[in-house]
């Protein structure tokens, strides 16, 4: 049961991918279907509007704080003569910071700057997304060339397997011949059915990668990369998505640095409340408090060091992660270099591999070849085949690889026809921390309902 499902799975795919022209999907369509159908840019996209709301958070530290509260208490004493009271007070009290030498601020800076790494772990992600696409089209592709030259081997080798027993036969050959032919129809065979199950494989992470099956691929040139090795390097340092978070995460920890430091001064608030209780008393009370730390027992020196040790860490990651940027151009630029080479010497080969093939077959028809000549200049032209589908396929993976490792591997710079996401959209509704009934909370629900997040 589960041999015929894998055997339906790849006659699908081959169905599909032998589809007529008109119907084939291009490569830019199908990056466009992973980059609408992919969940881990939904996630990614969440995180970030999380971190949209570390701003609202900390501007709201500097807005008015307003709080109300009920209490009610009956008391009763025992004397001579027991009396019960009872009470109830209704109070609304408010506080305001009014100067606290930029904690507030810095807060607030420093949100801004995780929300700026945010966006750019999201191109990162982006590009993760968008490289796999490239990935399973190119799989499925490879894969359902494989299986096509294996099903013309088999073809191939049934018909030296037929003719050395008609010559067998007639006496021309020995037994040995066919035995030989023999052997490798079944080595084909078995080769054949190891690449149906790989193309059903292929077919699965498409399925994952961009979000429909496989219908009808076309042909994928390399994507075009003009720049050197050196120049695509320094881009990259400049534009790679992964650098540019580090440097945010930089930036945030030399601000929450400043926090620290101003943390250990006084807070100037103004202060009040009003209250009634239930015999319809009405006091009201405004006042300016001047207050900050004297001894936390080591907590505030503690927090200092722990910020200056998460400064060093982030400083320290940024250099590992611009060396490893700088890695993948290099050796994306390498593996770009070897998959051309290996394409072009495959071609050279399949050229002489054909020739000395007929030559071998022509010459085994006048008996000056044996059977096993004609099956290993058979292999020899089969193995080239194979390595120019392998070549073509690297080539492309590597060339968009190259892409990625520059930054450069976006919707954007594709120009792939979709409705991308606006990551500025929602932090500017929310940035000023609005209130539920404020014109920017209104159209925060209506956002919220256009993602499909209530």
């Amino acid at each position: 049961m589960i041999k015929l499902k894998g055997l339906a799975a790849v006659a699908a795919v081959l169905t599909f991918v032998g589809a007529p022209a008109l119907k084939a999907e291009t490569l830019a369509e199908a990056l466009s279907s992973a980059y609408n159908n992919s969940g881990l840019l939904e996630q990614n996209r969440a995180l970030l509007r999380a971190a949209d709301e570390g701003v609202a958070q900390a501007v709201a530290a500097t807005l008015p704080v307003i709080n109300w509260s009920l209490s009610a208490s009956r008391t009763r004493v025992e004397t001579p003569i027991t009396r019960t009271t009872d009470s109830a007070l209704a109070r609304i009290t408010g506080d305001l910071t009014l100067y606290d030498f930029g904690v507030n601020q810095l807060g607030i800076d420093a949100q801004k700057e995780v929300v700026l790494g945010t966006r750019q772990a999201l191109r990162g992600v982006e590009q993760d997304v968008l490289l796999r696409g490239v990935q399973a089209y190119m799989n499925v592709r490879s894969a359902t060339e494989f299986v096509q030259l294996r099903q013309n081997n088999v073809r191939l080798i049934t018909q030296e397997f037929r003719a050395a027993q008609d010559r067998f036969e007639v006496g021309e050959v020995t037994r040995t011949d066919v035995a030989l032919a023999e052997a490798r129809l079944a080595a084909a065979r078995s080769l054949l059915a190891a690449a149906e199950g790989d193309l059903a494989q292929s077919g699965e992470e498409y399925r994952v990668a961009i979000g429909n099956v496989p219908s009808g691929l076309r042909t994928v040139s390399a994507a075009p990369v003009s720049r050197s090795q050196n120049e695509a390097k320094a881009f990259a340092v400049r534009n790679h998505p992964a650098i540019l978070e580090a440097q945010r995460t930089v930036t945030a920890a030399e601000l929450n640095i400043l926090r620290a430091e101003a943390a250990t001064r006084p807070t100037v608030s103004l202060n009040g409340f009003v209250s009634t209780d239930n015999e319809s008393n009405t006091s009201a009370q405004i006042g300016v408090s001047v207050g900050g730390p004297i001894y936390r027992g080591g907590l505030i020196l503690s927090q200092f060091r722990q910020v200056q040790a998460n400064r060093d860490a982030a400083r320290a990651a940024l250099h590992l992660i611009t060396l490893s940027v700088e890695q993948q151009v290099g050796n994306s630029f390498a593996a770009l270099q070897v998959a051309r080479a290996s394409r072009e010497a495959s071609e050279q080969q399949i050229s002489a591999a054909r020739v000395a093939f007929e030559g071998v077959r022509e010459e085994a028809t006048l008996g000056s070849r044996t059977t096993l000549d004609v099956l290993n200049a058979e292999q020899e032209l089969l193995d080239a085949q194979a390595n120019r589908i392998a070549a073509q396929s690297d080539e492309v993976i590597a060339s968009y690889a190259l892409l990625s490792a520059m930054g450069l591997l976006t919707v954007d710079h594709l120009n792939l026809p979709v409705q991308q996401y606006d990551p500025a959209e929602y932090y500017n509704l929310v940035k000023g921390a609005p209130t539920l009934l404020s014109e920017q909370g209104a159209a925060l629900d209506r956002v919220l309902e256009a993602i499909g997040k209530d």
